[in-house]
């Protein structure tokens, strides 16, 4: 049976996207894509050099991997446009995660200013990638704009808290026709699967990677755990019961002489 994640009509054979922020070390960058087998990575627009690109983070991103360039930096719509435009200006194309974040507390997706950027770029030809709060109504403007898919967070950005707004995803997963790409917040393979089972298209995260004492030994779990929280959503979980259930007949065959 053919499982494939389709964004923007191109088949995306991994369901795991990464960043590229918060190494140690960027030599480290390609090894962590290995482990994780994924097919997108993120870029913080302010982080490549072109004018010296042997000091660029692009340097150590293998050749075949779409980069999804990000608005990081972003306060307004307009700021988002203006990035998104240099990113594709630069070269690296025409995916773009729409970041818009006014908040420098807890860094939440500013929504309203979100979708204002999500259509005009749209118009312009952008594959637009939208990182919101997860509110239906929202998302179904989006989408409605030409969102490729919604991006909701899972915890506030960097936290590694997991899960907190399942619920409001899981309304996201049932009711929307684009892939519901669950950012941020994620820190454990747990949380990961967690996710993949309530059938999430796929996930992205950065800091639980990056911050892990091995990253590269990291990665490779997330994979996994992305890979069996898949697995098992398309499974189809079995019932939950208040009361025991057993496994085989009960009998009383010992008592019977």
């Amino acid at each position: 049976m053919s499982d494939e994640l389709i964004i923007a009509g191109k088949a995306i054979r991994s369901r795991l996207i990464t960043g590229s922020g918060k190494y140690r070390d960027d030599r480290m960058i390609k090894d962590v894509l290995d482990a994780a087998e994924c097919d997108i990575i993120t870029v913080a627009l302010r982080r490549i050099d072109f004018d010296r690109p042997q000091e660029s983070v692009i340097n150590y991103i293998p050749e075949g991997k779409i980069l999804l360039p990000n608005t990081s930096g972003a306060r307004t719509a307009d700021e988002a446009v203006r990035i998104a435009r240099l990113a594709r200006e630069m070269g690296i194309g025409n995916w773009i995660k729409i970041e818009v974040i006014q908040d420098q507390r807890y860094l939440l997706p500013d929504n309203f200013e979100t979708l204002k950027a999500t259509e005009i770029l749209v118009k312009e030809g952008f594959v637009v990638l939208p990182y919101m709060n997860p509110d239906l109504g929202t998302a179904r403007r989006m989408a409605d704009a030409g969102a490729a898919a919604v991006m909701p967070l899972g915890a506030p950005i960097g936290t590694n808290r997991g899960l907190r707004t399942r619920e409001l995803i899981e309304i996201l997963i049932s009711e929307m026709e684009v892939p519901v790409i669950v950012d941020a917040g994620l820190g454990l393979p747990s949380h990961a699967a967690e996710a993949m089972e309530l059938g999430a298209s796929a996930i992205l995260l950065n800091t639980a990677i990056a911050s892990s004492d091995n990253p590269v030994q990291m990665a490779r779990a997330f994979r996994l755990a992305v890979e069996a929280g898949r697995l098992a959503y398309l499974s189809g979980p079995g019932s939950t019961s208040r009361t025991a259930r057993a496994s085989s007949p009960l009998t009383s065959f010992l008592n019977n002489q």
